[in-house]
Order: structure tokens, then C-alpha cells, then sequence
């Protein structure tokens, strides 16, 4: 909290003490992309006219009157920090924030190598390519289409309370808060959190705290679409349990979310996850699906996506398809490229740019997210696409080898917040037939500009960076986390 309110000082937009957000407005004009009008410096006018044409002026905002107690305002603060901006103020934030990161790493790049290694028509501001305007999320309310909740004590030490945490773990001071009153989390999955909580305090067995004293019940993921259908995912450590045991339990969770009181919450499907694990993929410990179907299916830019229990999808849909236009018309696709993509998650990118492309590469860690590129791929007759299961600096280096013909490649990569193996810079650096590559990082400030550096650093035979530098050119930050102080950063490099 210390260093956003420092930020926030910083950029002059620190708010007032109890104001509540501004009221949800769908920001006009979403589907046109600002890529004809690069910063200038007269980013605030743009913006104000994007987000208010056709529009009323914002109401002014009221104080606090309906949050429940100081525990709720304190959890809004942690989990959306910027919620109580206006949502034109939070873009505000968001875009300081992502030109200062481009400040820093223009001198970064300047200060290792002593060249610019950034395109010849930089801003004078200090700013390493074209930053264009933030796109807005088309939803700014309630958009997460997936919400993760943990078990712990409660306010009132009730230690079968679900919600989010407040404090800190070395400090054990841990609280878990109930997130009824966050923004950016839809009511159905409030709902299933509430009925979740009043399983685990029917039951007799205790919450799983810490790993080393016990219990059993843990997180619950769940999971929604833009029909209303609902996944939900329900986490147990089995401890010592016998498998008849783990079947009672199982039967339980079934008949309390099928014909008892969380049958309320008509969930689409149920799963339960035997973890001794923070975290366990399906291959590890598999996904048990107690009843419903098997997966949840989403419409987007004109696809219909399946989605798996584990497989990465963007937790913003609407801001989604505003994120993948925007790699869209970056990339420059044509049926003489072949388009690369790395993490490609369930695959939505390269099946979006399947009829522009000659062939789309996927590369994926997560089974199940490969298994639903391919029946996505299948079902809306997409026949040029070509998706490969495991780590990306095993697979990449030989799959470039195989593809290094002549013809282009555009790369697309995508990866999670811990950035791209070294190993995968390298192979895409040297393959001489990249010429184009679109980089979207969610935490460009983290591990993604070690990556850039490696991407726009001089040739260093020491490093096996054999290929000639890519030159970042744009950037478009698009906005998939309203109230929070993340959006995607969409960086455009060329050679």
C-alpha cells in the first residue's frame, strides 16, 4: 500500500479519503483502436475525448455508506487499490505507470549498451518506441470470469471463512476477508464462495491453514462465462483419508451443490482437486468431476472457445478481444507469414489469426489447454493450426529448425508473469526468419524486461544471442483489470 500511495503522489492522483468508485459506464468506441494517434504528449485530450463522447459527465462521488466495515474497505484497498478513482482517473494512473516503465527501460538499454537500441522516432519525452493511448476495458465492473477464493480465519477468528486475504504471512497475521463488496468480482461467484463457506461449516472436518497442522478444506476456484454457466473448483488436502473416506466427502460436496441448499448457485459443472500441494496441475493430481460437464465454452471474435478446469484464459473476456485486435493489427499477418505463437494458453490468438496466416504454431505447458486449442480448432473448421504440448525452451529450438525455409514468421509471445526462459529469447533472437514479433506482458516492470533487453541488446556471441537485434517500435496499453493498478502492455518489435 505504501508504494501505490507513493505512486499515486507521485503522478498527482492521489484521491480523497472515502470517495466510492465512480458508477459503471461502458467507455464508447471501444472497437476502434488508437493506433493512427501515438503520444505526443496530449494523451490526457485524447482520452477525455474517446471516453466521453456521447457521454454525461460523471456524477461526483459520494462517501462511504455501503461498504460493510472497515474490513471490506480494507480488503478493496489490497485487492483493487484504484477502485476508488473515477475509471477515467484509473487510466490516468495506468498510462503514467507504463510510460515510466518505457522511460526506464530506454536507460536501461542505453545505460548496459550505451546505444538506443529503440526506434529512431522515439518521443522527446525519454520513451524507448510510440506509446499509444490506453485502451479501455469495455466492462468495468464484475468482468473477472474467473475468481480464486482461500480458507482461512475470518475477522471474527471463525476459521471457516472463504474470501481473500488481508496481512501478511510472515507476520501471521493473516485474516481472510470475505470479497462480497470487490468490484472487479461477478455476484455468481460471490454466491458460490457464500454456499462454499456454509459446506465447510456444516462439515466436521477441519480447514487446511498451513500444511504442516492439518485439515482439509481448502481453495475454491470458479469459473464463468458470458451465458452464465459456472464452473466451480473445490480444493481438499486428503491428509490420511482412505479412499472410501475421500468418497463420502466427495458424495457430500455432490449432494449439498446438486439437490441441497448450494443448489441454488445451478452450477454447470463441479470439480474436486486432491492437492498436497499449493498448487497441483491435472497431470500431478487430476481434476474429478463430481457432476455437469466436463467444460465451460465461450464466444469470442467470432470462435467458440472450450475451456478446460486449469487452462489459461483471460480473466477479462470483453477486455480480451480489445487485447487480441490489438496483436491483430500490430502483427501484420498476411497468408505468407506463418504466425508463432508461444504460451498460446487455449489458443485464441492464433486461432483468431488462422485465416489471415498460412499456418499458426502454438506452443503450450498445460495439456488440457492444448487439448482445448485443438478441439476449438476442430470445431469451427480451422484446419492450419498446429499445437504442441510442453516447455517452450525444449520445443521451440527444434520446431524453428524444421520451419526455417524461406518464408516469414511473426511471433507472439505471451507469457505468464515469471517471463520467458532464457532459452526461448535465444532461439527466437537467432531465428533469422522472425522479423516481426509482438510481445504482451501483464508485468512488463518484472521479468518481461529482462526479456526485452535480451530481445534489443547487440549481437553477444557470450550469450549465444547470434541474430541481429530486434527494435522495439510501439506500444499499446490495454486495460483488462479496471481497479487494479495492472493492465496488458502490447509491445511491437521489428528487425
Amino acid at each position: 500500500m505504501h508504494s501505490l500511495r507513493c505512486f499515486l503522489s507521485e503522478v498527482g492522483l492521489i484521491s480523497k479519503p472515502g470517495l466510492l468508485p465512480w458508477s459503471a459506464r461502458k467507455p464508447t468506441g471501444q472497437s476502434q483502436l488508437f493506433l493512427d494517434s501515438s503520444y505526443k504528449g496530449n494523451f490526457i485530450h485524447m482520452l477525455s475525448k474517446t471516453c466521453q463522447r456521447g457521454q454525461k459527465s460523471p456524477k461526483k462521488p459520494c462517501h462511504i455508506a455501503s461498504l460493510d466495515g472497515s474490513w471490506q474497505e480494507r480488503l478493496a484497498d489490497v485487492v483493487t487499490p484504484l477502485w476508488r478513482l473515477s475509471y477515467e482517473e484509473q487510466l490516468k494512473v495506468k498510462f503514467e505507470a507504463q510510460k515510466k516503465i518505457l522511460q526506464k527501460l530506454e536507460s536501461y538499454l542505453h545505460m548496459l549498451y550505451g546505444v538506443n537500441a529503440t526506434t529512431a522516432t522515439s518521443s522527446s519525452e525519454g520513451l524507448c518506441c510510440l506509446l499509444h493511448p490506453i485502451i479501455p476495458s469495455p466492462v468495468i465492473h464484475g468482468y473477472r470470469n474467473k475468481s480464486t477464493f482461500s480458507v482461512n480465519r475470518g475477522p471474527d477468528g471463525n476459521p471457516k471463512t472463504v474470501g481473500h486475504y488481508l496481512g501478511a504471512w510472515r507476520d501471521k497475521n493473516i485474516v481472510c476477508v470475505r470479497s462480497k463488496h470487490l468490484k472487479n468480482i461477478p455476484e455468481k461467484h460471490n454466491q458460490v464462495a457464500q454456499y462454499y463457506e456454509v459446506l465447510l461449516r456444516q462439515s466436521p472436518l477441519e480447514p487446511c491453514l498451513l500444511f504442516h497442522e492439518g485439515g482439509y478444506w481448502r481453495e475454491l476456484t470458479v469459473r464463468t462465462n458470458n451465458q452464465g454457466h459456472t464452473m466451480a473448483i473445490i480444493t481438499f488436502h486428503p491428509q490420511e483419508l482412505r479412499q472410501e473416506e475421500l468418497c463420502v466427502q466427495k458424495e457430500t460436496i455432490k449432494a449439498f451443490f446438486s439437490k441441497g441448499p448450494g443448489a441454488v448457485c445451478d452450477l454447470t459443472s463441479l470439480y474436486f482437486q486432491e492437492s498436497t500441494m499449493t498448487r497441483c496441475s491435472h497431470q500431478q493430481s487430476p481434476y474429478q468431476l463430481l457432476f455437469g460437464e466436463p467444460h465451460i465454452f465461450e464466444d469470442l471474435l467470432d470462435l467458440k472457445i472450450r475451456i478446460s478446469p486449469d487452462a489459461f484464459f483471460q480473466i477479462n473476456t470483453a477486455g480480451a478481444e480489445m487485447l487480441y485486435q490489438t496483436v491483430r493489427e500490430l502483427s501484420g499477418v498476411n497468408s505468407n507469414t506463418i504466425l508463432l505463437d508461444i504460451c498460446c494458453g487455449t489458443g485464441v490468438i492464433g486461432l483468431s489469426l488462422a485465416q489471415h496466416s498460412s499456418q499458426v504454431l502454438g506452443i503450450e505447458l498445460v495439456e488440457q489447454a492444448v487439448e482445448d486449442a485443438r478441439w476449438t480448432a476442430a470445431f469451427n473448421g480451422i484446419t492450419n493450426c498446429e499445437f504442441h504440448t510442453g516447455r517452450a525452451e525444449k520445443i521451440l529450438p527444434q520446431l524453428l529448425k524444421s520451419k526455417e525455409d524461406g518464408q516469414l514468421i511473426v511471433a507472439v509471445l505471451n507469457p505468464a508473469r515469471a517471463g520467458l526462459h532464457y532459452q526461448v529469447v535465444q532461439a527466437v533472437r537467432n531465428c533469422r526468419a522472425i522479423h516481426t514479433l509482438v510481445f504482451v506482458s501483464c508485468k512488463p516492470h518484472g521479468e518481461a524486461t529482462r526479456n526485452i533487453i535480451e530481445l534489443c541488446c547487440p549481437l553477444n556471441p557470450a550469450k549465444k544471442l547470434l541474430g541481429e537485434p530486434f527494435v522495439l517500435r510501439r506500444a499499446v496499453p490495454v486495460d483488462l483489470f479496471p481497479h487494479t493498478p495492472h493492465c496488458e502492455l502490447v509491445l511491437l518489435f521489428t528487425r
